[in-house]
């Protein structure tokens, strides 16, 4: 339902655009696809990482480094996997889910989510030629330490 919302909003917003003046829309559309052209044998690269690192690692053992007694290497083991690997949330969630349900623990499943979704260590490159050197290391690093705040906290509430 949201991604519906989302993409119904964004359809208006770009026919507005179009409607409000043709011509400013026409270069907006024209440099975001140089942009797309340019981003794209970065993107190529990181879906061709992913797969990589997908088919060396085995699920077993990432379910060993998850386990069910919550220790400090544990979180910072899954936070720094989640911080290396680019998934969908669409996947990371049901994988999280299933990880839980074998015995894994909410901490470091936790950890795992947060740095998935909020440390860009695959998509640094793109990052460092997009932001600069300073924010993207900055971002990255005040992300890790609020992923693993996170974690800790979520892991005492559950």
């Amino acid at each position: 339902m949201v991604a519906w919302i989302i993409n119904i909003t964004t359809i208006s917003l770009v026919v507005y655009t179009i409607i409000k003046d043709k011509e400013k829309a026409k270069k907006a559309f024209v440099k975001a696809f140089v942009k797309f052209i340019n981003l794209l044998p970065m993107l190529v690269i990181i879906i061709v990482l992913i797969g990589l690192i997908f088919g060396f690692i085995p699920p077993e053992l990432i379910k060993n480094y998850l386990g069910s007694n919550d220790n400090i290497f544990q979180v910072i083991a899954a936070a720094i996997f989640g911080a290396i690997t680019l998934i969908p949330s669409l996947v990371a969630l049901p994988l999280a889910g299933s990880l839980l349900e074998a015995g894994a623990s909410h901490t470091p499943i936790a950890a795992f989510i947060t740095t998935l979704t909020m440390v860009g260590f695959v998509t640094l490159p793109i990052e460092l030629k997009e932001l600069g050197k300073k924010i993207t290391i900055l971002r990255n690093i005040f992300a890790f330490v609020f992923a693993i705040v996170i974690s800790l906290i979520i892991g005492v509430l559950m």
